[in-house]
C-alpha cells in the first residue's frame, strides 16, 4: 500500500529516488508503483492518492502487517502513530531534515514500549519541513535504508529492532547515536489514563 496525496515536483527528485524527470506532475503513488513494478512485476501495489486522517487510515490497516512512515510533518506522524497503536500494527518511523535524520520503531506488541508521541508532544511543526529548511539527499537515503532494515527484521522476525530506542544520524559529523526511550506514563497516546 502506497499512500500520498502529492504529485512529483522537480524539488523532489534530488531525494526521492522512486521518481524521474518524466514523473514530474504524476501522482507520487503512481510513479513509485511503476518503479516497484519495474523491479519486481509480481509485487501487488495498492495506491491511495488522498490525505489520510486517523479515521481513514484505520480503514486500510486491517490487512497491513507493518507501516513504514516516511511523512514530512508531525500531524501525519501523530495520526499514523495513534492508528498503529489502536490496531497493534508495528511502525517504522523515519525523518530527515537538513543534515540530520532519525529512525524509531513503535511496536505495540511489546509491553511498556514507547510510542512516537512519548518522544514528541503534539504542537506546531510549521518550521520543521524540507521546503523551509532543506534536506541533504544522502541523509534521506541513509534513513530510508535503515527503515528498510528495520522493516525486514520485523517482517522476518530476526535481530533486535529499534523498538524502545531512537537512532539519530548526524551527517555533518558522520555520527550515529542510539538513545534509549522510556515510555511516558502520561503520554496522551499510550500512557495510562488519569483516574
Amino acid at each position: 500500500l502506497l499512500a500520498d496525496d502529492d504529485e512529483v515536483d522537480l524539488s523532489n527528485l534530488q531525494r526521492q529516488i522512486a521518481h524521474h524527470t518524466d514523473s514530474i506532475g504524476q501522482a507520487k503513488t503512481a510513479s513509485a508503483a511503476e518503479r516497484i513494478k519495474a523491479i519486481n512485476p509480481n509485487v501487488e501495489v495498492t495506491q491511495i492518492t488522498e490525505r489520510f486522517s486517523a479515521e481513514s487510515l484505520s480503514d486500510f490497516l486491517h490487512d497491513i502487517d507493518l507501516v513504514v512512515d516516511c511523512t514530512d510533518n508531525f500531524n501525519t506522524r501523530f495520526a499514523i502513530n495513534r492508528v498503529c497503536l489502536d490496531t497493534g500494527t508495528p511502525l517504522v518511523s523515519g525523518a530527515a531534515i537538513r543534515l540530520e535524520g532519525q529512525v524509531m520503531v513503535v511496536d505495540p506488541r511489546i509491553p511498556d514500549a514507547p510510542c512516537y508521541q512519548c518522544l514528541y508532544k503534539q504542537g506546531d511543526d510549521s518550521n520543521l519541513n524540507c521546503a523551509e529548511n532543506g534536506v541533504a539527499a544522502p541523509v534521506v537515503g541513509i534513513i530510508g535504508t535503515i527503515q528498510a532494515m528495520e522493516a525486514m527484521k520485523l517482517i522476518a522476525g530476526f535481530g533486535q529492532t529499534l523498538a524502545g530506542y531512537l537512532l539519530v544520524f548526524d551527517a555533518r559529523n558522520m555520527e550515529f547515536r542510539k538513545l534509549k526511550l522510556p515510555k511516558d506514563p502520561h503520554c496522551a497516546c499510550c500512557g495510562t489514563p488519569a483516574s
